[in-house]
Formats: structure tokens, sequence, C-alpha cells
């Protein structure tokens, strides 16, 4: 995998300096990893935002819980 050089100020890299020191990761994984989590976190937070557009109308929120329930599958723990 290739690499570049990202700009950020002293401040963010002794906060991610201090992170990849506390777990022994290389400043690379942890730069990889703390995008991974913004990404995921901003991928919830429109998740979120979306089923909470869907519930303000009755009808689309009933359809939505009842092709959930249609499509469910069990998780095998009773």
């Amino acid at each position: 995998m290739g690499t570049t050089t990202i700009r950020v100020d002293t401040d963010t890299h002794a906060r991610l300096l201090a992170l990849s020191q506390a777990t022994g990761a290389s400043l690379i994984e942890t730069v990889r990893d703390a995008a991974e989590a913004l990404r995921r976190q901003r991928f919830a937070h429109q998740v979120a935002a979306e089923l909470a557009e869907l519930r303000e109308d009755p009808e689309a929120w009933h359809a939505y819980l009842a092709e959930a329930d249609h499509t469910s599958v069990s998780d095998g723990i009773s």
C-alpha cells in the first residue's frame, strides 16, 4: 500500500502520537483506525437521522417494521 503526506496541526499530531504510543500501534495504523472510526460514526449518525425521519411518517414506519419482520433472521439465541 502506498503512502502520502498529510498536514495536521501540532496538537492533533501530539494526540495521534500519544494514541499510537499507548496502543503500540504505528502512527499510520492509528490514523487509519481514526479515519475508519470517523467513517463508521458518520454512517451511524446518518442511519439514525434517516430512521428518525422515517418514524415521523407512521405509515412508512409501519411498512419498514413489517418488512424488517419479514426479512429478519434468527440469531439462534433463545
